[in-house]
């Protein structure tokens, strides 16, 4: 419970190198969420690229960070490997979260970025990383060193529970 509670959205990084180990360890977190029917319909693109980064600032109106981040992950589905219609959403949401929470348990910061099912984000990060027809962007993630400080946040509401009926 500790890492989920000390998640929060990073949106200002520092400098600070983060190495390949580290990204392939979030990646793994990823890779490791549960997907319906096992279908694992994800790729992931690791963006360092400077002029990356900035190319999706102009399609995503919420990401100016990227330019202060050491690195973005964009995480992407795969709908040829889709076994179950449209739970390629859940399977991806949850590699997700798994991701910015392993972000958060080594030290690092990060925001989900959202893309899909935006028509001008898809479009905008498909022509960026010349994504073929079956690959749709999903979301972004910039990784790097907090550069601002957040209090941990408990948003249990006992209101919200609901015992065999509504």
């Amino acid at each position: 419970m500790d890492t989920i509670f000390k998640r929060r959205s990073i949106r200002k990084f520092r400098n600070g190198e983060i190495d390949q180990k580290k990204i392939e360890k979030i990646i793994r977190a990823g890779m490791n969420a549960p997907s319906a029917g096992n279908e694992q319909p994800w790729h992931f693109i690791v963006i360092r690229d400077r002029g990356k980064l900035e190319a999706i600032t102009k399609v995503h109106p919420h990401s100016s960070m990227l330019r202060e981040a050491e690195v973005a992950i964009l995480l992407c589905c795969d709908v040829t490997l889709e076994q179950y219609e449209g739970f390629w959403v859940q399977d991806c949401s949850a590699a997700a979260q798994n991701m910015l929470l392993e972000t958060t348990d080594m030290g690092l910061g990060s925001v989900w970025l959202g893309v899909y099912p935006i028509k001008e984000r898809v479009d905008g990060l498909r022509e960026i990383f010349s994504l073929p027809e079956n690959i749709l962007p999903f979301a972004v993630f910039p990784v790097g060193y907090p550069g601002e400080e957040k209090k941990e946040n408990n948003r249990f509401d006992p209101a919200r529970i609901h015992f065999d009926t509504w």
